[in-house]
């Protein structure tokens, strides 16, 4: 597979008739991943520059898949004095399913099924994504990047993968390394393919009307889109 365009092949995790037993363990799989790989680290330091301690803050993840972030978040706010309303949703049920089940009792997260369009009429101080953006067609991407510039009263991330050759070459190995479900070791190697690169950011921004958003790599293979207020 060449990595000089973005793959468009649908994502196994994706598909409609995946059941949810599976769908629990994919996304469960892919939580251990987002721990090997220091997935949660640009989303706290975005969240370290933008938040002050003892402030309050109304935060949505879209797509949030088994949770995890939220619950890192919920976890890192605690202790670093910062109070979170934490609100995530997902198009997909068995998301919500997969995260009440991975979510410990006393957790104050709110899960929801459904559209992030939807909470248009909402206040939100931030929005964020953790390896969404790739699932998605352009024009979504474009509506979504809109909707975070528009209801994002503090500042919105996206914080997803890079398109990098060493990374598509060398995920399959660490995901048979570790034992991960056969979807993530795939899927992960496509959402590879499938995620951008630095240089094919600005027109996409620029397309979304946004002039002030950062672009920037974060070890290992992160890239992430940053605008803060």
């Amino acid at each position: 597979m060449t990595l000089s365009v973005r793959a468009q092949q649908d994502e196994l995790m994706d598909a409609d008739d995946l059941d949810a037993d599976t769908y629990a363990a994919v996304v469960g799989d892919l939580a251990k991943v987002n721990v090997v790989t220091m997935a949660a680290r640009p989303t706290l330091g975005f969240l370290s520059r933008v938040t002050e301690a003892g402030g309050t803050y109304r935060l949505l993840d879209v797509g949030f898949g088994d949770g995890d972030m939220l619950r890192r978040i919920e976890r890192w706010g605690s202790r670093h004095g910062r109070t979170f309303d934490l609100v995530g949703i997902d198009l997909n049920p068995r998301s919500e399913r997969a995260a009440r089940a991975h979510t410990p009792p006393g957790s104050s997260i709110r899960w929801i099924t459904g559209d992030y369009a939807d909470l248009a009429g909402e206040h939100w101080d931030l929005v964020i994504s953790s390896i969404v953006v790739h699932h998605m067609t352009h024009d979504q991407l474009i509506a979504f990047l809109r909707f975070m510039e528009h209801h994002a009263a503090v500042g919105w991330l996206v914080n997803d993968l890079h398109r990098h050759g060493f990374a598509h070459w060398g995920f399959p190995i660490l995901a048979r390394v570790f034992g991960w479900h056969r979807i993530v070791r795939l899927d992960g190697t496509l959402s590879i393919a499938r995620s951008y690169r630095p240089a094919e950011w600005p027109p996409i921004l620029a397309e979304a009307g946004i002039a002030d958003a950062t672009v920037h790599r974060v070890f290992p293979f992160r890239l992430c889109v940053e605008r803060r207020r």
